[in-house]
């Protein structure tokens, strides 16, 4: 018997907010709303069509592989045993088959080298088999927790404020219709084909609103500013240049002729050919523990060699760039940081999450 949508899946339960419990659904339906599942969703599409074609090809996956992709998942989680991944699974809907698929559709999507042309076809005129296969993608790709942190924080705002002028709520409906292409008298048949009512809808429109009234008075010059100056070094940026080098005394020598001798670094590996790059990065994207070394470099400075893999490293600095109010980048983060202080306090008081916690399997 072909499972419904009742059965699928999608009514995994991700949250509550009051009294109203919410689904993988709401969570999915929501980000349609906002515009955001299309691209997940055709990135997905490619995946199968990936995995068909290799089936075709009558291909095998590399076990190696998928063993080494399933034990950086379970890393990722802290799953230590196999009972606990089961257990993880479980809890989400999910059994070992649904997670050796996603390995896999995650493998051929990655190395099958010929190019892909997955069938268009819309979520929301897919099958259920399909639905249920995009379901434990978005859950076993971190996704769904992403889709459920957004719901969770404009139900929060929802909750915590007043009620909205009816202008506020028109704007935001014209924005939805522009967003989704589509005129008021074509909005019956959107909303018909995704299976949701007007009240659905209004219900979008009031959280989203109330979101972006948050977002429009936290997200304020002096409280950028502020915060700026308190992640000025986190978000310093680095520019670097690295040589690989096979032993402490190839650093060494390496090191020497470059402070001593005054060689590059560019020139060094090309006499020694040593492997060599450009590294730039955000000193806050860094592992905790490797972030001290840069705390009090300066442009130009080379620092100590470094055990990497089965070698050294040898890094130098080319710049140093302390963070700008107006970098994109400085000011997303910045804005993060600001939303995600406000809300944790907000989602804490009025949502509740669904899925942090793993079931031991029932006992038999």
């Amino acid at each position: 018997m072909e499972p419904t949508e009742s059965t699928s899946g999608l009514d995994l339960a991700i949250c509550t907010c009051g009294e109203h419990e919410y689904t993988a659904r709401d969570a999915i339906d929501a980000a349609i709303f906002r515009g955001e599942l299309d691209v997940k969703w055709k990135e997905f599409l490619h995946q199968v069509a990936a995995e068909s074609r290799a089936d075709e090809l009558e291909l095998e996956p590399d076990e190696s592989s998928i063993s080494s992709a399933a034990e950086a998942f379970r890393y990722e989680y802290d799953l230590i045993t196999a009972e606990e991944t089961e257990a993880w699974l479980a809890n989400r809907g999910l059994t070992l088959d649904d997670f050796a698929d996603y390995l896999t559709r995650e493998y051929y999507a990655s190395t099958l080298h010929e190019e892909i042309v997955p069938d268009e076809i819309e979520y929301s005129s897919a099958d259920v088999e399909l639905r249920q296969s995009f379901l434990a993608e978005l859950i076993l790709s971190g996704e769904l927790d992403r889709m459920t942190n957004d719901l969770i924080v404009r139900l929060a705002a929802r909750c915590a404020g007043k009620e909205l002028p009816q202008d506020m709520i028109a704007a935001e409906k014209r924005k939805f219709l522009h967003r989704i292409a589509v005129t008021s008298e074509q909005l019956p048949d959107w909303l018909e084909q995704l299976q949701r009512d007007s009240k659905w809808l209004d219900e979008m429109l009031a959280i989203e609103a109330a979101y972006a009234k948050h977002c429009a008075t936290l997200l304020v010059p002096e409280a950028r500013q502020r915060e700026l100056l308190a992640l000025r070094l986190p978000l310093t940026r680095f520019e670097t240049e690295v040589i690989e080098v096979e032993s402490i005394d190839a650093a060494r020598e390496a090191l020497f002729c470059v402070r001593e001798d005054g060689m590059s670094m560019e020139e060094v590996a090309t006499e020694g050919g040593y492997p060599y790059r450009r590294a730039d990065f955000i000193l806050e994207d860094l592992p905790v523990d490797a972030q001290h070394r840069f705390l009090s470099v300066s442009s130009g400075e080379v620092l100590k060699p470094l055990a990497h893999s089965d070698g050294f490293e040898l890094c130098r600095i080319l710049k140093k760039i302390e963070p700008q109010p107006e970098d994109p980048n400085v000011k997303s983060r910045i804005d993060q940081r600001l939303l995600d202080r406000h809300f944790a306090e907000l989602t804490s008081k009025y949502t509740h999450r669904r899925l942090n916690a793993v079931y031991p399997p029932a006992a038999e």
